[in-house]
């Protein structure tokens, strides 16, 4: 049990902001070993447990959001629904290990539940995906042949194949096969390093994103939408004086967070379409929008320097308990969005992409960036840089938002494009193609940054793929559960 809590805090250890991706798999590797040809009951109780020790401390955000009003439970709850997922592939692990060639199976059922527990119940919460620990190289090339699937069997593969390989040492047995498992992701991700496409193919774009700040007060902001607009709208007029000044070059477009509008039917907005046309450059705002049917929607809205409110991205996938209510009468126990939001937000099924200053942008929002098809829908039709309006200042001078730019690095390498994370309090940066981060802001100030981008034509594999990789990894993982369960055939030579 010690060993299953060290390790779980260990993978916690190598995530973001800690650039330690190492951690990853050498904490995987404990695990592999404490259920390597255990009981299924025996593989659940230690996944539990691992996955237990893992997420809490990673999801702490929440109790620094929720905490001094509703105590422990959402935080407790949400980690403890996520780690019965770990403690479930702990059940499979355990059982596919006596199959030869183990580490492979056993990263392929993990893999296998980490999709499941990103789609249910809710809708999922893929936050804390093995993938997410690996924002920066040997293993994160991975991403752009087959996604955050590949990168998360790549991490549990490495970690398989290490707790094999000192079993096999320690008992003289040959270890070229777990050696193998070891080697192959990471010379894979190392070869694929230097072909990372990083040049401009269809030009550059210059881009503003404004980070206008919003007061670090947690479940007090519930209310406070004029603050963060009439921030983000001081924020937006200081561009407009620098450009104007020549003290900032005049970009192509800007991209302003989520949460900064509110709009009808209509949308109309004075200030807003006075700001893009004293910029003479669309904008892409981001803020709740009720349709003419009532319907509430999270929206990125274009705003043309001459025509105004134009063409919208919805949001695909709802935060749980916060734009969609399930069981709306228990869920005020646990949330304060049952009485900010009358009625669940709609979300969207189409990928976002949107035209601004001629350039193909986009976008999703906020904690869309966690789900692989929102960009890689964007990607393959067209898109040739990526942008992430984000609203972080719930969760105070916590690492929720540094766990959320690690995705963003993730989905710029996977897709080959830059991505533009703006976030009304931090942190705001611009990520190049290849995942490094040129820019990037503090939290809690009223910056902006403006940078020049490469826009890119080319899809990578993981793009023209999409979720294929991760259907065959899931088949895999289910193939080899399925076969443990295969009864042997009887031998009718005997009498």
């Amino acid at each position: 049990m010690l060993a299953a809590v060290a390790a779980g805090f260990a993978l916690y250890a190598g995530s973001p902001p800690r650039e330690l991706w190492w951690l990853a798999p050498i904490a995987f590797a404990v695990f592999a070993a404490l259920v390597r040809h255990r009981r299924a009951r025996a593989g659940f109780g230690y996944g539990v447990v691992f996955g237990f020790a893992f997420l809490l401390p990673l999801l702490g955000w929440l109790q620094d959001f929720l905490g001094a009003d509703f105590g422990p439970w959402p935080w407790l709850g949400v980690a403890g629904v996520e780690a019965l997922f770990i403690g479930l592939a702990g059940a499979a692990m355990a059982r596919v290990s006596r199959l030869r060639g183990g580490p492979v199976w056993m990263a392929a059922v993990f893999v296998a539940f980490e999709v499941a527990r990103s789609s249910v119940p809710f809708g999922g919460f893929p936050w804390g995906r093995l993938a997410f620990t690996q924002d920066t190289p040997l293993l994160l090339p991975l991403v752009a042949l087959g996604g955050g699937a590949l990168v998360s069997f790549a991490v549990a593969l490495v970690g398989g194949g290490l707790a094999e390989l000192v079993r096999r040492l320690v008992a003289r047995e040959g270890w070229a096969a777990p050696l193998a498992a070891v080697l192959v992701p990471v010379v894979g991700g190392a070869a694929m390093l230097p072909l990372l496409g990083t040049e401009a193919e269809a030009g550059t774009a210059r881009v503003a994103l404004v980070q206008g700040n919003a007061p670090n007060i947690g479940l007090g902001l519930l209310y406070e939408d004029g603050t963060l607009r009439a921030n983000h709208i001081e924020a937006a007029r200081q561009l407009v004086a620098d450009v104007q000044a020549g003290r900032v070059p005049q970009p192509d477009f800007v991209v302003l967070p989520e949460q900064v509008g509110s709009w009808g039917p209509s949308r109309t907005d004075p200030e807003l379409s006075a700001i893009a046309a004293q910029l003479g450059v669309p904008l892409l705002v981001g803020g709740l929008g009720e349709d003419a049917t009532g319907e509430l929607r999270n929206q990125v809205v274009q705003w043309d320097p001459a025509s105004g409110a134009g063409e919208r991205y919805v949001k695909q996938h709802l935060v749980p308990f916060s734009e969609t209510i399930p069981v709306r009468p228990l869920a005020r126990l646990v949330t304060p969005f049952v009485d900010r939001f009358r009625q669940d937000m709609v979300p969207a099924d189409e990928p976002g992409v949107l035209t601004a200053g001629g350039v193909r942008v986009g976008v999703g929002i906020c904690y869309d960036v966690a789900y692989d098809d929102v960009f890689t829908g964007a990607a393959q039709r067209g898109a040739t840089v990526l942008a992430l309006p984000t609203n972080n200042a719930w969760y105070g001078h916590s690492e929720m938002s540094y766990q959320q730019l690690a995705m963003a690095r993730l989905r710029a390498v996977e897709h080959g494009r830059a991505v533009l994370v703006a976030s009304t309090s931090g942190v705001s940066a611009v990520v190049q193609p290849d995942g490094s981060v040129s820019e990037q802001t503090a939290q809690f100030t009223a910056e902006t940054l403006v940078a020049e981008v490469p826009l890119r034509t080319t899809q990578t594999a993981a793009t023209v793929l999409g979720a294929t990789p991760t259907w065959g990894l899931v088949v895999l993982g289910a193939g080899a559960l399925l076969a443990t369960w295969r009864r042997p055939r009887r031998d009718t030579t005997r009498g």
